[in-house]
């Protein structure tokens, strides 16, 4: 096996994807790097092959330090297979530094391709696939959620994310606020035996699971906007109209809701309506 760096993808469920040409690299290769000996190990058991050889961490927190021993590997005549936790390596996971300073120093870098999330749930969602934007792990804070929310709502693509079962109903109720009514889609436990993929708007999947308690790995997906050349609301006077027959917070709401905009961004609007209105 020549010597060198084989980025393989590995299952992200079901044990039986993977692909013979991975099993045969994982079972040659002389170390493997991954990012937790455990859970890498246990894979190997699972699949008949030596979980005896050197196992080599690769993960967010000492990838400089430990990408330069790797390289060291290489040069000396080994061949180091990286692996991620499950699917394909470098897709949310380390790795990247690694083979950027590989490609700088010439070192040969070879992909075994296979299993990955991303790529299953764009088959699963009956979303537009012509083209679509990764967009990785949704931030846990609400504020940094909708930054990145708002970042990206205009991208004539559909936006893929991964996300957390604990966190999922928090970030569609903020994926109401800024996507409106577009189509989603929350993809979960893909390759399992409970694979499962709920479409509909932000709210409807909120109420999906809000009454069925979610588990699992999630990805969610969200449509394309519409055609730019609709007609836009105006905003300013149809926040007029809501505050002269309701309270400010109820005018916000009805407008966020109907029009699927940011609700910080609106109730500030309204807020200088009112301010206007009073003086």
């Amino acid at each position: 096996m020549k010597n060198g760096i084989y980025i393989v993808a590995t299952p992200i469920g079901n044990i039986a994807d993977i692909s013979e040409r991975a099993r045969q690299v994982l079972q040659e290769a002389d170390v493997i790097a991954c990012e937790d000996t455990r859970v890498s190990k246990k894979l190997f058991n699972l699949l008949g092959l030596d979980s005896h050889k050197p196992f080599f961490t690769l993960h967010d927190h000492n990838e400089e330090e430990h990408a330069a021993k790797i390289i060291n590997m290489v040069q000396s005549g080994q061949s180091v297979a990286l692996i991620s936790d499950a699917g394909s390596p470098l897709i949310s996971d380390p790795g990247y530094k690694l083979i950027r300073r590989c490609r700088q120093e010439g070192i040969y870098v070879c992909t075994i391709p296979g299993a990955c999330a991303v790529i299953c749930a764009l088959q699963l969602s009956g979303l537009p696939s012509n083209r679509f934007l990764f967009a990785g792990f949704i931030p846990n804070k609400d504020k940094a959620r909708g930054d990145l929310f708002n970042e990206l709502k205009d991208a004539k693509a559909t936006l893929i994310f991964y996300e957390t079962a604990n966190r999922i109903v928090k970030t569609l109720q903020k994926a109401a606020e800024v996507f409106g009514n577009r189509e989603m889609a929350v993809v979960r436990e893909i390759t399992k035996v409970y694979e499962e993929c709920q479409n509909g708007t932000a709210l409807e999947l909120v109420d999906v699971f809000t009454n069925k308690e979610p588990r699992g790995e999630m990805v969610l997906l969200i449509s394309p906007p519409t055609d730019d050349t609709e007609p836009k609301p105006d905003i300013e006077n149809i926040l007029k109209q809501e505050i002269s027959k309701s309270s400010l917070k109820t005018a916000v709401k009805k407008v966020v809701e109907k029009y699927g905009l940011n609700k910080n961004d609106v109730y500030e609007q309204a807020l200088r309506i009112k301010n206007e209105q009073l003086s």
